[in-house]
């Protein structure tokens, strides 16, 4: 029956060491059997057919494997949105909502048509979770990959965001001609060295490019901030996500390009996660 499959799963996953066995055995069977959470605890009593068990066993069997539970649904809530992932975009992470934060801290009226262009989006998560706060915002989301664009722009029409948000593929910044009032990026800020150390479900599943930045990790941050005086309207804003123990280093690089006001913000975790300052006029 449903609750014996449920705690056979949960067993295997246990025993294979992953952190939330409870949750993902029930997140992983309810996906696998188009049931909700209610629906199973009111059911918890009924008899599987064999595809059934078959196909909870199946997603249990890649987690096992260390592949997220995110990467098997295909799909990951971000800022209380539902965005659907590819092998090309980043998983998106509960501490980038810190950049969704603070860029909304920093605008005096929501209902003002702000332009925003987001460097790296993938998924597209922080520029249509920052449209869907500013109603009259519109915004460019910029991707090398063609695939992550696709990604980005289907979940724009999804959250029926698609026409104030257009993506594009390019090399960050470079060749765009419009001036924004605001830029958010989540680069790959991982040192290279340091990749290999990271968990499975990070260095089998997340696409190699959207991690590695460089020998210091700080490679695409110094390409961008070069960049930023040709995108950025005189006292426009940038918001990057950092790494841990890169905020002064990402600072430093604000400020030796004549960027002022710049700060930074804690996730929730107490890590300075997001970097910003201002283009002054």
């Amino acid at each position: 029956m449903l609750r014996e499959v449920m705690r056979h799963a949960e067993g295997l996953l246990r025993e294979a060491g992953i952190d939330t066995p409870e949750l993902d055995a029930r997140l992983l069977t309810g996906a696998a059997l188009g049931m909700t959470r209610e629906h199973m605890l009111i059911h918890a009593t009924a008899r599987l057919n064999q595809p059934q068990v078959a196909r909870v066993l199946g997603f249990v069997a890649r987690r096992v494997g260390r592949e997220p539970v995110s990467r098997i649904l295909g799909r990951r809530e971000f800022w209380s949105l539902d965005f659907t992932l590819s092998p090309a975009t980043l998983d998106p992470r509960p501490d980038s909502e810190t950049v969704v934060e603070e860029a909304l801290a920093g605008v005096a009226d929501r209902q003002a048509s702000l332009s925003v262009l987001d460097l790296g989006t993938g998924t597209g998560c922080l520029l249509l979770a920052v449209l869907s706060e500013l109603p009259k915002a519109t915004g460019l989301g910029i991707d090398r990959s063609e695939e992550a664009v696709e990604t980005a722009r289907a979940n724009a029409r999804r959250l029926g965001l698609g026409q104030r948000a257009r993506f594009s593929t390019g090399d960050w910044a470079s060749g765009i001609e419009d001036r924004f009032d605001l830029v958010i990026s989540n680069p790959p800020y991982i040192p290279d060295a340091d990749i290999e150390a990271l968990a499975p479900e990070v260095t089998r599943f997340d696409p190699p490019a959207a991690l590695a930045g460089g020998p210091d990790g700080l490679d695409a941050y110094r390409t961008i901030v070069a960049q930023l005086p040709g995108v950025l309207k005189p006292g426009g804003r940038i918001i990057f996500e950092v790494g841990f123990g890169q905020s002064a280093d990402v600072s430093a690089l604000l400020r030796a390009a004549g960027f002022g006001r710049i700060g930074v913000r804690k996730d929730l975790g107490g890590v300075e996660r997001v970097v910003f300052g201002h283009l002054d006029a």
